[in-house]
């Protein structure tokens, strides 16, 4: 079974532009909006992971329950 390691890029990506937007801000003194930056990456990246997740558990239940 391959490994789809799109997901991982597209997290690290997303973490790599969130920080520097952050540091960018963070340094021009506009540290709420630093952080609200901080917060919306961070609900991106959960919402992806849940997906994956979710991915994961209907694959997990149709193994095991044998249904297709």
């Amino acid at each position: 079974m391959p490994y789809n390691v799109d997901a991982i890029f597209q997290i690290a990506g997303i973490g790599i532009i969130v920080a520097m937007i952050h540091t960018v801000l963070k340094q021009m003194g506009k540290e709420d909006f630093a952080n609200w930056v901080s917060l919306i990456g961070f609900v991106v990246v959960l919402f992806m992971v849940v997906v994956r997740l979710q991915d994961l558990f209907q694959t997990i239940k149709s193994v095991f329950l044998f249904n297709s």
